[in-house]
């Protein structure tokens, strides 16, 4: 029952009725009893207010009575009132009727005015006629329309149970029939942009039934989408991090961005390439990226570092290159935090030159990626790439020259603090330089690591002297040996046995034997590489005794031969000294320690035994 008259009094306070001026005197009512009171507002459920705080009141007893019983005398009549007085700027109050006839005859004989009866109330043309427009009441709840002058535009808001009812119906699970639109239809809803924004940030609205909410309303003429609105809608569907959704208001904003330009914000494009990067989507999240020039929207730093993200970790390592260069071309590089996660993302890849090219634009612009990710990034330049056999993949030597000189000029970049922690990408580079075969960089390297830091370790040291010793340098070998004796470090079984190796290559059996003799002081038992490498020497010289004496040796020494030296050095006495004795003993030797000679080996042991008899 109150809804008419709330709708009555906003109308009133919309329109900006001018204040009646004189006051207006009621022929029921004495003049010198004219007041004007600030009447309370009575609130509908809409929270609408039936009556201006400023509106005048005449009082009378008979309607403002608390005992509708207790009867009242006339008051004494009034002196008549001219008709210049009663007509007051072109508003004839003679013919204005607040309440009809019925209302009249309720109003004596019920308890308040307020019953049910006032719904028959109506504003009379007299009265509209001093407004500045006129006022037309929407026949429904949910809605006022008001004209003025001019013929303005529509003022309408929705009515509290209508809004209720939507928010209902959206925040279910669904519908009996699948699609929510035609229960929208018969709502009557008023569309503008600040209702639909708070219905959108309502909270536990599916994210389909807000997409189906959408697309009802753009179908509406009165409607136009804006950036602001769209925005709301794909931030509340990526929170819900779901897949169907996140392609559905996908497929939505494409559909908006091919009509109209400007709608489609940076904003949105970003939060739809995060929600597809947290779903593991790559090839959905570069499609948006790929979509911002054509819908007009600049790509910003998240743009690029959310695209990069996704893209490598799902291995599109390719495709986050191209938006690297995209990004370093439009000068739009993210803080140095997400500089480093992209330059480590890049080298997990193989992406190492571009990791690279990704750091000098970053040290161009004074921005510091973190110090983990600069040392990855030197450890993959300097990684050491084998050829792979199934796939009979070769190795860029050319390509690892390049990769490693980049690697050593970004030694160069560490502070003296990062640099006593950078121990790892120092050795990286130095045993890359050293599988290049490029040991005097590597050798000048160690001696600034010796100066400047961080100091070398023994693998280092072994690093360098075992390249010295394959490229022939045996004498710059020894050197380094002495620099690392003379700074604490004690040479191992491995540091002796390169060296060993170095001299049995070149046929230096003698000097190879000192260095064996100063290994056996120093260590207590040797390596079977040790034994090997000086039998190999002796073999390749002829002097079989002494490689024969070196495997018994051996076993005295607790170091056991195994069935490949056994085999090569037997080889050997047959091929090269037709010792089929020699051969035939070792054999025996092989069978106490329990391992057997293959049969190749022992058919050609028969063979050199017949020859030699056969001489004979």
């Amino acid at each position: 029952m109150w809804r008419p008259l709330a709708r009555r009094a906003l109308l009133y306070r919309r329109t900006g009725t001018r204040r009646l001026s004189p006051a207006v005197l009621h022929n029921q009512v004495p003049s010198h009893e004219s007041v004007t009171l600030p009447l309370p507002s009575v609130e509908s459920a809409s929270g609408f207010c039936i009556f201006s705080k400023n509106y005048h009141v005449y009082q009378n007893p008979r309607f403002f009575s608390s005992n509708p019983a207790e009867n009242y005398e006339d008051p004494p009549p009034e002196p008549p009132i001219s008709e210049a007085n009663e007509t007051a700027g072109g508003f004839d109050f003679g013919a204005m009727n607040v309440f009809d006839g019925n209302a009249k005859s309720d109003i004596e004989n019920e308890d308040s005015i307020f019953d049910d009866a006032v719904d028959s109330l109506e504003v009379n043309q007299g009265l509209s006629e001093n407004f500045d427009g006129s006022v037309d009441v929407d026949g429904n709840l949910d809605s006022v329309v008001v004209e003025g002058e001019s013929g303005g535009e529509e003022v309408r808001e929705n009515d509290l149970e209508k809004v209720e009812s939507l928010l209902s119906l959206l925040q279910s699970s669904g519908t009996v029939d699948g699609s929510i639109e035609p229960n929208l239809e018969g709502m009557g809803l008023v569309l503008d942009e600040d209702f639909v924004l708070k219905v959108l940030e309502t909270p536990l609205i599916p994210g389909e039934n807000l997409i189906g909410f959408f697309r009802w309303i753009l179908k509406k003429p009165e409607f136009s989408v804006s950036a602001r609105v769209l925005d709301a809608l794909v931030s509340a569907i990526c929170l819900e991090n779901r897949k169907r959704e996140a392609y559905a208001v996908w497929d939505l904003v494409k559909e908006i961005g091919e009509k109209e330009r400007g709608v489609v914000s940076t904003e949105s494009l970003n939060e739809l390439i995060a929600v597809f990067s947290r779903l593991g989507k790559g090839k959905a999240a570069f499609d948006v990226f790929n979509k911002f020039e054509e819908f007009g929207c600049p790509y910003n730093a998240d743009t690029y570092y959310n695209t990069i993200e996704v893209l490598c970790k799902r291995s599109f390592y390719n495709w986050a290159c191209s938006v690297c260069e995209k990004m370093l071309n439009a000068d739009k590089l993210p803080n140095a935090e997400r500089v480093g996660k992209i330059i480590s993302y890049l080298c997990k890849g193989g992406m190492t030159k571009d990791a690279h090219l990704v750091y000098l634009y970053a040290k161009d612009k004074k921005i510091h990626p973190s110090r983990a990710s600069v040392n990855f990034l030197i450890s993959s330049l300097a990684r050491i790439e084998r050829a792979d056999k199934g796939t009979g993949k070769e190795i860029d030597k050319e390509l690892d020259k390049e990769t490693v000189s980049l690697a050593l000029g970004m030694l160069s970049d560490y502070s003296e603090e990062d640099r006593k922690y950078a121990i790892k990408p120092f050795s990286s580079v130095i045993k890359k330089l050293c599988w290049i075969e490029d040991v005097d960089r590597a050798k000048k390297l160690l001696l600034e690591m010796i100066d400047a830091g961080p100091p070398p370790g023994n693998d280092i040291f072994n690093c360098v002297i075992n390249g010295l010793s394959k490229a022939g340098d045996l004498k710059e070998a020894l050197n380094i040996l002495k620099v690392m004796e003379s700074r604490g470090l004690k040479p191992d079984v491995y540091t002796y046995s390169v060296i060993i190796s170095g001299y049995a290559r070149v046929g230096e059996m003698e000097e190879a034997c000192k260095i064996f003799d100063e290994a056996k002081k120093k260590h207590s038992k040797l390596t079977p590489v040790t034994y090997h490498t000086l039998i190999r020497g002796f073999c390749k010289l002829e002097q079989f005794d002494k490689a024969v004496n070196l495997l018994g040796e051996m076993k005295q020494n607790g170091v056991f031969p195994s069935h490949d030296e056994y085999n090569k050095l037997i080889k050997s006495l047959c091929f090269k000294g037709l010792d089929w004795e020699t051969a035939e003993k070792l054999q025996e030797d092989m069978k106490e320690n329990g391992l057997i000679l293959n049969g190749r080996t022992r058919a050609l042991i028969n063979a050199v035994k017949e020859l030699k008899e056969g001489e004979h």
